[in-house]
């Protein structure tokens, strides 16, 4: 279900309503989840909070897209991407992470710090960390993976 505004909207027209009416916040919270479809605002709260970025993102994905993420050093490129792969495994799909920068350990320890533990894809997860890695070195290995 999609909510008819952003959460923090939702939040202010809470904030709004119990000042006008002079009902306690709570209770203002729990008539605006019950305008969104909900029974109480815990269960929209949840709702909300269990749809990551990732997911919405891989969501719209579909077979065969490629995705180019981008922005300034530092705005957690490396870590969306895990998380949209990760959101990719889940699924049974496979996934293959290319990096000239980090180790094995290093790519473990990112997908840790999201919580999820790379092993329990198996050979779902492909992690390639060579210095031959460029644009047709992809094309080759992601091509050599589609047939299998």
């Amino acid at each position: 279900m999609r909510l008819s505004a952003p959460i923090y909207h939702l939040k202010r027209k809470a904030k709004l309503l119990s000042r006008e009416e002079k009902i306690p916040l709570h209770e203002a919270l729990d008539r605006i989840a019950v305008q969104e479809g909900f029974r109480q605002w815990s269960l929209l709260s949840a709702r909300v909070s269990s749809t990551t970025i990732a997911n919405k993102v891989f969501s719209q994905y579909r077979p065969g897209d490629l995705a180019l993420i981008g922005a300034r050093p530092g705005q957690g490129k490396t870590l969306m991407s895990a998380e949209i792969l990760a959101e990719a495994m889940k699924t049974s799909s496979r996934g293959a992470f290319f990096t000239l920068e980090y180790t094995a350990k290093n790519v473990s320890d990112l997908f840790r710090e999201i919580g999820v533990d790379v092993a329990e894809f198996g050979d779902r997860f492909e992690l390639e960390t060579s210095d031959a890695i460029s644009a047709s070195f992809i094309m080759k290995r992601l091509a050599a993976a589609a047939i299998k």
